[in-house]
């Protein structure tokens, strides 16, 4: 595994990759989704595994996952290009939002990244939905997530303690959500059951704390 370690090499690997790139967006080159899949998996490979050998690195989860959702988006446009169009971006933004939970999952100090994550997980979820429900109420999908995300703050264990002003967010924008959800009235009925359920699980997890 030392030619994993060896910065030349990939230095040299991401030059070509860069200058590649740019005479193909130029129109002087003209590369198949294979070549850039393997490119791209490449590059997530340095990363990943840069990770692994010391795990203080964890900044290298951010662009080893992105790299990873490229690669898996340029696949699906070669092997099936309707669902690479439809779902790429779903796709690029879970996977940079899922390098941030585990960037927290790793060390839990870094409990800042569960804010980034659910964001971009959020996103994800807005733009997948989208495409099932063309009709639905985004706006309120996107407040639900984050406020979901402060809750996850609050309640996910932290050296700091515990988070109780991720609290006021989390009921401030959940609420704003429900609002919105709240305007195509039918999708009403499925919300409170949810809500309920969150409730549960919170009330569950505070008394198995305790």
């Amino acid at each position: 595994m030392k030619w994993l370690e060896s910065r030349i090499l990939w230095g040299c690997l991401f030059i070509v990759g860069g200058v590649l790139f740019l005479l193909q967006n130029l129109g002087f080159l003209w590369l198949g989704d294979l070549f850039w899949t393997v490119l791209l998996g490449l590059g997530s490979l340095f990363f990943l595994s840069f990770f692994l050998q010391n795990r203080a690195h964890w900044w290298a989860l951010i662009p080893g996952f992105t790299l990873l959702s490229l690669m898996t988006v340029t696949l699906l446009n070669w092997l099936i290009p309707d669902l690479g169009g439809s779902w790429g971006g779903s796709v690029i933004l879970g996977g940079i939002g899922l390098s941030f939970f585990i960037i927290y999952l790793v060390d839990k100090a870094n409990w800042w990244a569960l804010i980034p994550g659910g964001v971009l997980l959020t996103l994800a979820a807005t733009v997948g939905l989208e495409q099932f429900f063309p009709g639905l109420e985004t706006a309120g999908v996107f407040f639900l997530g984050l406020g979901l995300t402060f809750g996850l703050v609050a309640i996910l264990p932290n050296p700091q303690g515990e988070m109780r002003w991720a609290w006021i967010p989390a009921g401030i924008l959940l609420l704003v959500g429900v609002a919105f959800m709240a305007a195509t009235g039918e999708l009403l009925k499925y919300i409170w059951p949810v809500v309920l359920i969150f409730a549960g699980v919170f009330l569950l997890i505070r008394s198995t704390r305790r």
